[in-house]
């Protein structure tokens, strides 16, 4: 069903949270039903997802489940207004990724997907920032690479220019 997984951003990714929420734990994993919720539950996770609702429309959402933890991996830079959701999080931790802004290359916007959009690349101070104003307090974070296998002057930054940031918070 899957073909083209991103294999070393999920391995980054389930590494990172193994280090900052141990399973068991149940998360309520912002985004519909994924290959990572499924990596996540392999590695001891009870995963609850939401069902596609719009966030910037329905923020409450979030408050739904008791859960030990909210996740949201690469979903904040899809909303116009993350700090709504991240106000309402009932949550007391919070694991998020965003991708950070590159300086050469533009946001992502799928040509085909009207909703596969970011309209949002962060600095890492601009999401700690947000994270900070809705009373959130960073407990760790780590940045990581997204080397593609192309030849060119991007392809050759983006193996050292870190392309994602982690961020574990807790209230």
């Amino acid at each position: 069903m899957y073909t083209k997984l991103p294999v070393k951003r999920y391995e980054h990714t389930i590494t990172f949270l193994q280090k900052v929420l141990p399973a068991p734990a149940t998360i309520l994993d912002l985004g519909i039903r994924n290959p990572f919720s499924e990596i996540m539950e392999q590695n001891g996770y009870t995963v609850i997802n939401t069902d596609g609702e719009d966030l910037d429309v329905l923020p409450e959402i979030v408050k739904k489940h008791n859960v030990d933890a909210v996740t949201a991996f690469e979903i904040f830079e899809h909303l116009l207004s993350p700090f709504n959701v991240l106000k309402l999080i009932e949550a007391s931790k919070l694991i998020a990724t965003v991708p950070l802004n590159l300086w050469f290359a533009k946001a992502y916007r799928s040509k085909t997907d009207m909703w596969d959009r970011h309209y949002h690349e962060f600095e890492d101070w601009q999401f700690d920032w947000l994270l900070e104003k809705s009373d959130w307090k960073i407990q760790e974070t780590e940045k990581w690479t997204s080397p593609i296998n192309k030849i060119g002057f991007r392809p050759i930054l983006r193996k050292f220019s870190p392309r994602y940031y982690a961020v574990y918070a807790t209230r």
